[in-house]
């Protein structure tokens, strides 16, 4: 409908999968060479798995891996892994093009085929490959089938690579005790992230450039808001966009700005969660801030001041830090309301906004939750949040808002119903300096560094170090913390306002992630 508006050949954001329009960032190229390393000389037979949220582009890589595989390697791809053991056997058979006839319905006569040309390929120089698509959907005794596949072998090789593709439940399903003899055969892991900010970019503009646009169509600002409103996944950021697309062609404008984006992730959120109809929404909304209103006249009175909302899930150090603190002044008339009363709301849409799964709930935001995710609880200033450079949850008034600093002036707010921009002053007379961050870290980096350690944490630590401000001018490669390091963390402890103290703890983690997120 929009294309002719917009000058394009072809829709740039459909979510039917077309060559043409493949986008391979850092983390989908490190997917496929995990998936390529683990079905050639890495492999040697086993299991290869590949997780991801969903709309990430795990399907996209196979069909890549499918397509450009060498001549010596058969593959078979499983699309449909709700299958009972035998079904799925019958299933790989023939995607293999093993002859099934008389086989049909008995375990044992199939496996004996499936050997038999297992040992044929090998023979003739061949390997042959697997692909479970949605894996995460198979069953305890379907994967048990799968596992007994890489029995098959010759005295010194397996004879089966199997490729496990699946979201992140395919993990939680291989750590059960039952199968973790699968697990143990798990010879490569990979997790494939969302996109980045600059990714996100990156990825709208290779498509808009491939559908025909001579214009970017997209201002910087929409493409950032795009990426607070997906995520970083590119199906969301395909549907999104085409929505922003004919939001701005209905309106006859030359491009998307950032209303139009929100406005259009605002349409797809509540269809994707079968929200009621707007009308609705809309009622609910003003009946709340007609409630809110009526609240904040209350607190100005001192009516209200025993009965204010808790503001999080807290521990007991917490809860004594929370005593101590003061009281926000009353918020003047002329300043906007903002924000939600539950902090569960507001964690959703801070991992929403970040592109991070529901599995890290409020409750395990400590130093102590390691992993892939990281979370801290502190307080700070709107400085912080610009050395940050990335939406954060703050306690704002009486509630709880995702925000992000647009510039010096103004900044952007969000919550699971509504969203918008108030200027700095008015947002520094509601925060109440208490915030919480999430940011991608590997888990073998621990929770403090000092000089004298070695270590993986300490080359992650090193690489990162050299792309800040200021930069790390020590040998990147060598595992140790030395005096250098120290120096440097002193400086970059000035830099960010944190006491400098040369200890590389989770403030300092937190500031220095800004600079390259990982699992």
């Amino acid at each position: 409908m929009y294309l002719q508006h917009f000058g394009l050949d072809a829709a740039p954001f459909s979510i039917t999968p077309d060559p043409r329009f493949v986008f391979l960032s850092t983390r989908h190229e490190d997917a496929l060479a995990h998936l390529r390393y683990g079905i050639s000389t890495g492999g040697g037979g086993g299991f290869v798995q590949l997780t991801g949220e969903v709309g990430t582009g795990k399907t996209t890589i196979c069909r890549l891996l499918l397509e450009n595989l060498p001549g010596e390697v058969d593959a078979a791809l499983v699309l449909n892994p709700l299958l009972e053991p035998t079904q799925l056997l019958e299933t790989i058979c023939e995607e293999l093009g093993v002859n099934t006839r008389a086989a049909w319905g008995n375990p044992k006569k199939l496996t004996d085929r499936l050997n038999k040309y297992l040992l044929k390929s090998h023979a003739e120089g061949k390997t042959v490959v697997v692909l479970i698509d949605e894996a995460q959907n198979l069953s305890a005794a379907a994967l048990e089938q799968v596992r007994l596949l890489t029995n098959l072998e010759t005295a010194t090789q397996k004879l089966l690579q199997i490729v496990l593709v699946g979201q992140p439940e395919l993990r939680q399903l291989l750590r059960r005790a039952d199968l973790r003899q699968l697990a143990q055969r798990i010879t490569a892991r990979y997790h494939l992230e969302p996109l980045d900010q600059a990714e996100t970019m990156a990825y709208v503009r290779h498509r808009l450039k491939v559908a025909g646009a001579d214009d970017p169509l997209f201002s910087r600002a929409a493409l950032k808001a795009l990426f607070r409103a997906t995520g970083g996944v590119p199906r969301l950021i395909n549907i999104v966009a085409d929505r922003a697309l004919l939001a701005a062609y209905a309106r006859q404008q030359p491009g998307v700005d950032a209303r139009l984006v929100r406005r259009a992730a605002r349409e797809v959120h509540g269809e994707e969660r079968g929200n009621r109809p707007q009308a609705w929404a809309r009622a609910v909304a003003l009946a709340g801030l007609l409630l809110a209103l009526t609240a904040a006249g209350f607190w100005w009175m001192g009516g209200l001041d025993s009965q204010r909302p808790t503001e999080a899930p807290v521990t007991t150090a917490q809860a004594e830090e929370t005593q101590q603190d003061e009281a926000l002044p009353p918020a003047e008339s002329t300043q906007p309301l903002f924000g939600t009363d539950s902090f569960a709301s507001a964690w959703q849409v801070l991992l929403h906004t970040r592109g991070i799964g529901d599995e890290y709930p409020a409750e395990t935001c400590h130093w102590e939750a390691a992993g892939s995710v990281r979370c801290l609880e502190r307080r700070g200033s709107t400085a912080d949040l610009l050395r940050l450079d990335r939406p954060v949850l703050a306690a704002v008034g009486g509630g709880h808002a995702v925000v992000t600093m647009l510039g010096l002036e103004r900044v952007r707010w969000e919550t699971e119903d509504d969203g918008g921009e108030v200027t700095l002053a008015d947002f520094e007379a509601r925060w109440s300096g208490r915030y919480w961050d999430l940011w991608r870290m590997p888990g073998y980096v621990p929770d403090v560094l000092q000089e004298g350690d070695r270590g993986p944490g300490v080359l992650w630590v090193k690489r990162l170090a050299e792309q800040a401000d200021p930069p790390y001018l020590g040998d990147p490669g060598d595992p140790y913390f030395g005096p250098s390091l120290k120096r440097w963390a002193e400086e970059f402890q000035h830099s960010a306002g944190l006491p400098a103290d040369g200890l590389i703890g989770r403030e300092t983690l937190q500031f220095l992630s800004r600079y390259g997120e990982e699992t």
